[in-house]
């Protein structure tokens, strides 16, 4: 089982430069573990492009219907007080926006503070992959 951060559902569900390196990710463990806002940090990455005309109407929706399916098949992590209290100290040691350090956080309660026992998939967040490391995950992506 692998921990994804949202930037890297995003390439699962809509055509990116690094969807063939996830899905492969994908097919290597297709446990997937991610926090229980995630759906929320991906739909707003899909409604970003789709305003930005870079996601056409069709490919939206086709997107909005792949998260679906990946939902019913990952499992969340959703001890909300326990990952906003982790979430608070890792913004007093690592440069995260609150997003990241949420998800990091989320990771974190996840495999009960043994970062060596889950792989963290990041994609285009070096601040939060910094972070992952020293934190003690071994991190997979770009």
């Amino acid at each position: 089982m692998r921990f994804w951060d949202a930037s890297a559902v995003v390439p699962l569900v809509a055509w990116e430069k690094e969807t063939a390196n996830c899905r492969k990710l994908l097919a290597e463990d297709t446990e997937i573990l991610v926090w229980f806002l995630t759906p929320v940090e991906v739909v707003s990455a899909l409604a970003r492009r789709r305003r930005e005309n870079s996601l056409g109407a069709a490919e939206f929706r086709k997107s909005q219907e792949q998260l679906a399916q990946l939902e019913r098949r990952w499992s969340e992590v959703i001890l909300a007080e326990k990952v906003r209290e982790r979430a608070r100290r890792l913004l007093e040691i690592h440069p995260l926006r609150a997003a990241d350090s949420l998800q990091l956080a989320a990771a974190l309660i996840a495999c009960e503070e043994n970062p060596q026992s889950l792989f963290f998939v990041i994609l285009d967040r070096r601040l939060l992959k910094d972070a992952a490391e020293k934190e003690g995950f071994g991190v997979l992506g770009m």
